[in-house]
């Protein structure tokens, strides 16, 4: 077979696997004819690619200032590829088994401050069908820290307002029960009861989140609503859903949570992830530290020595 006919195979296989995006399954896709272009034969045998062909792509791509992450990903999409070519029988073993990529910098997520989220979330002012739709979904991606394709594949018997809770199907397919505070009750059950039906125009369409013209609200929407209501509150940095998912882990376990409920709440398969977020309100904690400990006592001090001077004087 044609390299682009294994690579289609290889991205079915995914997509009935794994059940992967279809943005995913394009950066696989995109991913593997970069690597194969780069080589330059298109009748090329997969199995005569060796090490020093995929080290020498590594080295074209770090010369193009690609990040690690990004470089990772790609090593990680390639290795993948050549362990599905050998479970299929299309090469008899893998030549870029012991190939690993840089490894990836560790970035911490930013978080918004308690203040700023209430300046974002309350940034939606008129009653409008629109506006209370914005309300709630601003107040759901932070109180129940929703994934943005979480958010807009949510239908209208998915959430319970009277319980405070929503289901949502998560990464593989998986569900959790994810909960929601007082604010985020309210402003889910003025959307549902005093503009939902405004947007409706197809009465059988059953997302939660409806555009002006009665379909599913896409992510893209959000996104571009988050920015305008970002910019109308004051924010200059950028903010984006995955931003108000950061928060709501980071402001849960500044306020004590149990890492391990914070883990369940987010739908991560593995502690590992969640891990994160403890470095992040560990940073918090050194700048209240400094700001409100350190810096008093240094000043203190230096009062102190002060002192001592005028009085050997």
């Amino acid at each position: 077979m044609a390299i682009d006919e294994l690579i289609a195979s290889y991205v079915r296989s995914l997509q009935g696997e794994r059940n992967l995006s279809r943005y995913t399954l394009r950066n696989y896709t995109s991913d593997l004819k970069a690597f194969f272009d780069n080589l330059g034969n298109d009748d090329l045998d997969p199995g005569a690619v060796d090490r020093q062909a995929l080290r020498g792509y590594l080295a074209k791509l770090r010369q193009e200032n690609y990040a690690s992450a990004s470089i990772s990903r790609k090593v990680s999409t390639i290795r993948s590829f050549y362990r599905f070519l050998v479970r299929e029988g299309h090469i008899e073993s893998n030549p870029l088994g012991a190939v690993r990529g840089p490894k990836r910098e560790r970035r911490l997520p930013r978080a918004l401050t308690v203040e700023q989220t209430v300046s974002l979330i309350t940034a939606p002012l008129d009653g409008s069908a629109t506006g209370l739709r914005d309300r709630a979904i601003l107040e759901l991606l932070y109180a129940a820290g929703l994934r943005i394709s979480e958010l807009v594949g949510l239908n209208i018997y998915d959430s319970d307002v009277k319980e405070g809770t929503v289901r949502v199907v998560g990464k593989g397919n998986k569900e959790r029960i994810c909960l929601m505070g007082q604010p985020a009750q309210e402003a889910l059950r003025r959307y549902l009861f005093e503009a939902r039906s405004t947007l409706a125009s197809r009465t059988e369409e059953r997302a939660l989140f409806l555009n002006r013209d009665g379909g599913r609200l896409s992510a893209r929407a959000v996104q571009i609503m988050l920015q305008q209501y970002a910019v109308q509150a004051g924010l200059e940095q950028r903010v984006h859903p995955h931003l108000l998912r950061h928060t709501f882990a980071t402001h849960l376990l500044d306020g004590g949570a149990d890492l391990r409920v914070v883990q369940e709440l987010l739908g991560h398969s593995s502690p590992s992830t969640t891990q994160i977020y403890t470095h992040v309100t560990e940073a918090q904690q050194r700048r209240v530290y400094t700001a409100a400990f350190y810096n008093q006592y240094r000043d203190t001090l230096k009062r102190g020595v002060s002192k001592d001077e005028d009085t050997n004087n």
